[in-house]
């Protein structure tokens, strides 16, 4: 009789540019898998509302680590279970789940996560999160840099007209002024900063699964990679 250890159930990695899909498709596959959800861009859009009301300049790498590491060491963001969202988001126990996603914020969140001093302040974070498995963590460097050994990897992303439109209904179902043109820019913005960053550049793993969601629907990106994250553990298990 084998007396190896029961293999820990999988970590699930989902990187992707702004307006793919990520935040729906990853809360969906978590609920198909029966895993956890562990959405680290509300981490960096926390740090970045939090400078934004504390009048911190996101410019300001410093003085924006520094504040990372105080929110980190009080605790101050947390994230709590939501049967209709899957995720509500506590800055100061003040629910920011709706305020993180506005604009200026995700612009923010982007500049933000550059600093070396953010990202090391937060990348415990998502390591605790994670390391039990049985989770689905969804980013920007998650099979890059988070997580490089994640059991299952996708690279989710679609053209970019389809993500800008996907972003506006969001943005207008959420009572945001905005029009087609200005989140078309802003994604574009987007993209060139977190490709281009020096530290933990937005780029897909060389042994990530590639996405394109312009043609599918949420539910047939699911399905897809549910099938894939079940392969995966099958031979994991073999």
């Amino acid at each position: 009789m084998s007396s190896t250890a029961p293999r820990r159930p999988p970590i699930v990695a989902i990187d992707g540019p702004a307006g793919a899909g990520k935040s729906t498709v990853a809360k969906r596959l978590a609920e198909a898998l029966g895993f956890v959800l562990v959405d680290t861009g509300a981490l960096y859009r926390a740090v970045a509302l939090a400078a934004l009301r504390a009048g911190v300049a996101r410019q300001d790498a410093e003085a924006v680590s520094t504040l990372a590491r105080s929110l980190v060491e009080r605790r101050a963001i947390a994230f709590e279970r939501d049967a209709t969202r899957g995720l509500r988001v506590r800055l100061d126990g003040e629910d920011v789940t709706d305020a993180i996603r506005a604009p200026d914020v995700g612009m923010g969140a982007s500049t933000v996560s550059a600093y070396k001093g953010v990202r090391d302040a937060l990348l415990d974070l998502q390591r605790q999160a994670g390391h039990q498995g049985g989770v689905v963590l969804e980013g920007r460097d998650i099979g890059t840099v988070v997580f490089p050994d994640a059991d299952v990897k996708f690279f989710l992303t679609a053209r970019i007209e389809v993500r800008a439109q996907r972003r506006f209904d969001e943005l207008t179902a959420a009572g945001s002024k905005t029009t087609l043109d200005e989140t078309l820019a802003d994604l574009k913005r987007r993209d060139e900063q977190d490709t281009s960053r020096a530290i933990a550049p937005l780029r897909q793993a060389p042994d990530a699964v590639l996405v394109d969601s312009s043609d599918l629907a949420a539910d047939d990106a699911v399905a897809r990679m549910a099938a894939e994250v079940r392969s995966k553990a099958a031979e994991r298990a073999q």
